[in-house]
């Protein structure tokens, strides 16, 4: 073998560039931040044949003193920590000072800089690893770095460069991620000498949603949910898309954590569980959210780019996340404008505009003076009889305020409206306040009842039924040390289990609504979930669908002919119902369409 010895600085940092280093974007990224640390409002990123010929990232920041310059492109020299008490408490983007030093090493580097309130600016450059003496420069107040000829020494690196449009694209996309972070600082993004994106600075919530609405698009703001929660050390903020909102692919989620964007699984499975009832199959949700918490509560140094954290307290920020989106979700109401829930460990506001706005506060269940009487839809009462059953109790349904029916006063009509005929025995056609409201019958009125469904559940103790033969079942080491920690919470779902050795449970009870079901995989999924996150609601989305299950036979059907009561009566069941712009499986229950939009198609006013 070769002696052991020191590797060369040059190669040092050309090895850290190749873990810190992909692509140009991320160089942007350390360079932006850069400036973000130091305190700029306004940051200009001009590029030049998708980075790899130029990229100069100009700020108005702090700025570098002249004798700090070399230090700066220094392995391993940074201002932002000093003690391991800094680094269990990291407020800034960057902390660990390779960035500089990696990106010099793989290009043509130069920095120009001046710090407020001196009257000299000063320039350094760095060629293949050789650092020039700082000479004096003219520059504002503030840091301009130039990188050139990116990966010229490192020809392997290079030839993995995609095309000039690839590499720009990715340049674009992580400025609009860091632009969504800091509302605040104004960008301006510009390739091969043509500007192509301008944020200014935000100095209002609007501002804010206007900058999001940029970025994700303008249809965004008016379906999605403002969230505002503060719980346990935690707070979360930010937007949330409603179902109606959501993608064919999960690039419109933006996800901070104290105003670094993250990819994390336990984020990620929070949210999904969430819309677990709301969202179609294959769809995902948009949401630009904002994490706070206590910088000793998250490690941040745990990826060399700085993708990934690691949360201390993992199953309370799951727990946090999941709960504050659910039950801003279950507020949501179909021809809802605003609603806004309180909860006793902390301020819960969310708030959403459905376009085209109408001028009700979405209220729970409308009322007024006519009294109209309940009348049957025609639901068959087999589910009901069978959830009864199964759980041996009865289906407690939450009583509904049934609306009046004001004379000719759109300023009086509830969100939805009054029905004024049926099509084709599927949709039910309302006039409200803004023009038509157009609702899928079965899909409205499958959400209601189950809704109604878990409603009942809620609360009741579930059956649980005895195996005629104990099942062993063989897991990992860690999901049977999950078993016996979460026995006795396993056990009030009815699933009774415990430890059979170092991998092997025996599932003793189930509980009856699952009464079929593959116990064994169902076990397994529970126990990986628990060992994983620490939770699990597998037991609660397998009885939830079963009920939908239920809801979906035991709801009105396509082609039954409704009469205009019912379907006024299905229309105020809809605004008093949680979740009800949705049916169980995902699908939008209905639909506005405004007089503008109504004039547009027939070219009045032209």
């Amino acid at each position: 073998m070769s002696i052991i010895r020191l590797l060369p600085p040059e190669l040092i940092n050309q090895i850290a560039a190749g873990e810190v280093i992909e692509r140009p974007s991320s160089v942007v990224k350390e360079l932006v931040e850069n400036s973000l640390d130091a305190g700029a409002s306004r940051i200009e990123v001009d590029i030049e044949a998708g980075g790899s010929r130029l990229i100069r990232v100009r700020d108005d920041g702090d700025g570098i003193r002249v004798d700090e310059l070399p230090l700066a492109v220094a392995s391993h020299a940074t201002s932002k920590i000093g003690s391991f008490d800094d680094l269990e408490h990291v407020a800034s983007m960057g902390f660990r000072g390779e960035a500089l030093a990696s990106v010099s090493s793989v290009s043509r580097f130069a920095m120009t800089s001046r710090v407020r309130g001196q009257d000299a600016a000063f320039r350094i450059e760095v060629d293949n690893g050789k650092l020039q003496a700082a000479r004096p420069a003219q520059h504002p107040s503030g840091t301009s770095v130039e990188v050139r000829d990116l990966f010229h020494n490192v020809p392997a690196r290079r030839k993995f460069l995609r095309a000039e449009r690839t590499e720009f694209a990715h340049i674009d996309d992580l400025l609009k991620s860091l632009a969504l972070a800091r509302s605040s600082v104004e960008f301006r993004l510009s390739h091969n000498g043509k500007p192509v994106r301008i944020w200014k600075s935000a100095d209002s919530e609007q501002a804010a949603l206007q900058r999001v609405a940029e970025v994700l698009g303008d249809e965004f703001p008016g379906q999605s949910l403002r969230i505002d929660h503060a719980a346990a050390g935690l707070h979360l903020s930010g937007w949330v898309g409603l179902p109606t909102a959501s993608r064919g692919q999960a690039d419109s989620q933006y996800f901070y954590v104290n105003g670094r964007l993250v990819r994390d699984r336990i984020v990620a499975h929070a949210v999904r569980q969430a819309y677990a009832d709301v969202l179609f199959h294959g769809r995902h949700a948009a949401f630009v959210l904002y994490l706070e918490l206590d910088p000793a509560g998250v490690d941040v140094n745990v990826h060399p780019a700085k993708h990934e954290v690691r949360f201390r307290e993992q199953r309370l920020v799951h727990d946090f996340l999941y709960r504050t989106l659910h039950e801003a979700l279950a507020q949501t109401r179909a021809g809802q404008v605003a609603s806004s829930a309180h909860s006793d460990d902390g301020a819960l506001t969310m708030s959403t505009s459905v376009a085209p706005p109408t001028a009700y506060a979405a209220p729970s269940a409308w009322s007024g003076s006519f009294n109209q009487s309940r009348l049957s839809l025609g639901v068959r009462d087999a589910p009901l009889a069978e959830y009864a059953a199964l759980t041996g109790e009865p289906a407690r349904y939450s009583e509904v305020a049934y609306a009046p029916l004001p004379a000719n006063d759109d300023s009086e009509a509830p969100p939805l409206g009054f029905a004024i005929a049926q099509l084709k025995n599927i949709y039910v056609l309302a006039e409200n306040a803004q023009g038509l409201v157009l609702v899928d019958m079965h899909a409205a009125h499958e959400r209601i009842t189950y809704e109604k469904l878990k409603s009942g559940r809620a609360g009741s103790n579930l059956r649980s039924q005895l195996l005629l033969v104990p099942l062993n079942i063989a897991v990992s080491a860690k999901e049977a040390v999950a078993a016996e920690e979460h026995a006795e919470a396993l056990a009030e779902w009815g699933l009774e289990l415990s430890r059979s050795g170092p991998s092997g449970v025996v599932v003793r009870r189930i509980p009856a609504l699952l009464e079929g079901a593959d116990v064994a995989q169902l076990t397994r999924d529970v126990l990986a979930e628990l060992a994983q996150h620490g939770s699990s609601r597998r037991l609660q989305e397998l009885e939830n669908e079963l009920l939908s299950t239920m809801a979906c036979h035991g709801s009105v059907r396509a082609g039954r002919r409704l009469t205009m009561p019912e379907m006024n009566a299905l229309l105020r069941e809809m605004e008093a119902t949680e979740r009800s712009g949705q049916c169980n499986h995902g699908r939008p229950t209905w639909t506005q369409l405004s007089v503008t939009e109504l004039d547009r198609l027939f070219m009045r006013g032209r």
